[in-house]
């Protein structure tokens, strides 16, 4: 991925187990981040549910399924 690297403060273990992911993981993560700083809805405010759902809807039309999620999350567990 190219672009502008950002820092965002995290923890010191969120921090270790971004950096230990296989790149595949953290590249879905970075999409995440980037759907959710560009969604236009940051803007106009709408609840934090509905951001979420179009996050969802935005995510899965990339290729990040519940199973591929749900695997992230028991990972990072």
């Amino acid at each position: 991925m190219s672009g502008t690297t950002i820092t965002i403060p995290i923890d010191t273990d969120t921090a270790a187990r971004y950096n230990s992911a296989p790149e595949a993981e953290r590249r879905k993560i970075q999409l995440l981040l980037r759907i959710m700083l560009q969604n236009p809805t940051l803007a106009s405010r709408e609840s934090l549910q509905q951001l979420m759902n179009d996050m969802s809807t935005e995510a899965q039309a990339h290729g990040l399924t519940p199973a591929i999620l749900e695997q992230i999350l028991r990972d990072d567990a």
